[in-house]
């Protein structure tokens, strides 16, 4: 079971949140997915739809000999929303909560700490000397506009503050108001990260307001074309592009665990 998995125990999901669930027929096992409705979860907010499947706290792997018993709770499941009436609409709160605080996210360039009034981020020995000759940062969440997370997979991911009143165009490794993860303890970060956006998203105003999180776009799938060979860097890019969207497909069963690896020693081989 992945981490935030375990982080996040059992949840308790009120039907009034629920928008839909489906039974979805797989290759290696069937699933069941659980969808909320907008603005309902703090987390699923936070995170933009980029958790990986196997974080995933509302997606269920079914093993193919208990798929009727799988496509019945769907149905009741389904049955019970119509007859409850929930409407499809996205909701103007949230209606589950956010991890609990103080709360700590170990970056791979620093240390944030979220006590429920503010957040502190403290440099550690990876950082950008333009971070480290900033200085300590404190940001009451008053001030607080906005949080961004990217989760690290192929590339590093981040979770960035944006202050009301500021925008970044930044690089995360030279912004202040950003935390970077390397991506090398993958699991845990994204599980630290996730919980820490979500415990801030939670406190934040809620995104009816159009204040909040800012989700990190969903990569397309289509293969983006690679640039030529004469332009080493920009085929580097497309190679870590096409690498990230492999994995989606990957942790989303459209891809086997061999035709992933194949197509992965393909791509890593043009580097």
């Amino acid at each position: 079971m992945h981490a935030l998995r375990t982080a996040l125990g059992e949840l308790t999901v009120p039907l009034e949140a629920v928008a839909e669930v489906s039974f979805e027929p797989g290759r290696k096992h069937d699933r069941l997915r659980l969808r909320l409705r907008e603005g309902a979860d703090p987390l699923t907010q936070a995170t933009g739809g980029k958790l990986p499947a196997v974080a995933d706290p509302y997606l269920l792997e079914v093993p193919h000999d208990r798929a009727d018993a799988a496509r019945e709770l769907a149905a009741e499941i389904t049955e019970a929303v119509r007859t409850a009436q929930v409407p499809a609409t996205a909701t103007d709160r949230y209606l589950l909560p956010g991890p609990q605080v103080p709360i700590t996210l170990h970056a791979s360039d620093g240390e944030a700490t979220f006590d429920g009034a503010q957040i502190r981020i403290d440099w550690g020995w990876g950082a950008d000397d333009i971070k480290k000759n900033s200085g300590a940062r404190v940001i009451a969440l008053s001030d607080l506009a906005a949080v961004e997370w990217a989760p690290p997979r192929i590339e590093n991911g981040f979770v960035r503050l944006h202050p009301k009143g500021a925008h970044s165009t930044s690089k995360p490794s030279h912004d202040p108001n950003c935390v970077v993860m390397w991506g090398w303890r993958e699991v845990k970060d994204v599980t630290e990260s996730a919980l820490f956006v979500a415990a801030l998203a939670a406190r934040l105003p809620h995104p009816s307001t159009g204040e909040g999180t800012v989700p990190v776009p969903v990569p397309a799938q289509p293969e983006p074309p690679l640039v030529a060979s004469g332009d080493a860097g920009g085929e580097q890019d497309a190679v870590l592009r096409r690498l990230w969207e492999l994995g989606e497909l990957h942790d989303t069963g459209v891809l086997t665990d061999e035709e992933f690896g194949a197509a992965k020693k393909a791509l890593l081989n043009r580097l």
